[in-house]
């Protein structure tokens, strides 16, 4: 009986010779427009990447006196930018952009300035007696900087946005009274912690969303050429 099977679907593939070629054309046209759309993506990626090279970085700035820049802070993703000892104490800065914090904010081209002048600091302010560190959330501007909130929290390695406290996480800022507030900026400003700043870190963030974009330009890149060599060795011999 499985002889007669055989044949007779033997014999019904023979008379639809149609269902093979089909499927072979269908198979080989699918192929064909993958290999275009990751050539096509792949060139588009590589003259960006170009482009963005090319950029002319800004004027090099140094960070204000006392501050020192910490090592493969570029490499890093929200950690700390700058460290500078007051005193006994060990301060920390990291920075990142409105619209990191926020995805949305300052993503409108009416607002697109207001992104760039506007970043925010998380200052930690530590001792080496003391088991939690005074962090300090804050607006940065090219004139200016405002304090959003003060806690305190357990130390960190890296201190980073993100940290969810535990604890009490304190007052609203805006709702202590003016002289308390003042107290607090005289406070960070006295340890360096102004609008002094913003320049260098400005031209910071600068560098590393230019290297960040190089970056991601170059791995998917050679993601899309990997994968359309191992599958048709579309692109062989092109590189970023």
């Amino acid at each position: 009986m499985s002889g007669v099977w055989r044949k007779l679907s033997s014999d019904c593939r023979a008379a639809q010779p149609w269902r093979t070629i089909t499927s072979r054309s269908s198979s080989s046209s699918s192929a064909n427009i993958s290999a275009a759309v990751d050539s096509m993506l792949f060139r588009s990626l590589k003259e960006h990447y170009l482009d963005v090279s090319k950029m002319n970085p800004p004027p090099k700035v140094s960070p204000p006196s006392g501050f020192t820049v910490l090592k493969g802070a570029l490499d890093g993703s929200n950690g700390p930018v700058l460290s500078r000892s007051y005193g006994d104490e060990e301060i920390s800065v990291s920075v990142m952009r409105l619209s990191t914090i926020v995805p949305g904010g300052g993503g409108g081209d009416g607002e697109e300035e207001d992104d760039i002048n506007q970043l925010f600091v998380h200052v930690d302010v530590s001792k080496p007696d003391q088991h939690k560190s005074l962090n300090f959330l804050c607006g940065l501007y090219p004139d200016a900087l405002g304090i959003h909130s003060v806690s305190l929290r357990p130390k960190l390695e890296a201190s980073g946005f993100f940290e969810l406290p535990s604890t009490y996480n304190g007052p609203v800022f805006g709702d202590l009274d003016q002289k308390m507030r003042d107290a607090f900026h005289d406070y960070i400003d006295e340890r360096g912690v102004n609008e002094d700043l913003f320049a260098f870190l400005q031209a910071w963030l600068y560098v590393k969303d230019h290297r960040n974009l190089l970056r991601w330009f170059k791995t998917v890149g050679s993601h899309i050429k990997e994968k359309s060599v191992t599958e048709d060795n579309i692109g062989a011999g092109i590189s970023m």
